[in-house]
């Protein structure tokens, strides 16, 4: 399977969930590692544009295509399963602890769950500590910009 990635140039080099657990996001908490993928490179470029108006957005942007074996453990999250306003804005800290959850139980690798920015799409979070995480790699990375229609009033 092949998944995708927006990273800033100087986070090409490497897959580390060092950046989420800075601050934390939706599916993890601050202290917690994790990295963030999207099944198609639509979505991985709609889960960076949300955050930003064209003025703000850094013009080193690279789409990263990460490698991940067909065999590597996966647990698939249906809408149904997820906890109550799991797709509210701000993120709450029950999604927070969901994800931190799936990352501390070590039982799989990766966890596909529902986008709430693009409905229908899949977001694939990978666990950086489990045993199958060095068979992933990225296996390209291109310079990615923004088109100015994205952003038009």
């Amino acid at each position: 399977m092949e998944v995708f990635r927006l990273s800033r140039l100087k986070y090409t080099s490497e897959l580390s969930g060092k950046g989420a657990a800075i601050k934390g996001a939706r599916w993890n908490s601050a202290g917690t590692e994790m990295i963030y993928s999207a099944c198609n490179r639509s979505l991985a470029m709609a889960e960076i544009a949300v955050h930003f108006s064209l003025a703000a957005i850094p013009d080193d942007y690279y789409m990263l295509t990460i490698f991940i074996p067909d065999n590597t453990s996966i647990k698939t999250v249906q809408t149904k399963d997820l906890p109550d306003r799991w797709s509210q804005f701000p993120h709450s800290k029950t999604t927070q602890k969901y994800g931190d959850n799936f990352i501390n139980s070590n039982e799989y690798c990766l966890l596909k769950i529902p986008s709430v920015v693009t409905k229908g799409d899949h977001n694939i979070l990978i666990n950086p500590f489990h045993v199958e995480f060095p068979n992933i790699k990225i296996i390209s990375k291109e310079k990615f910009p923004f088109d100015e229609g994205l952003f038009s009033p």
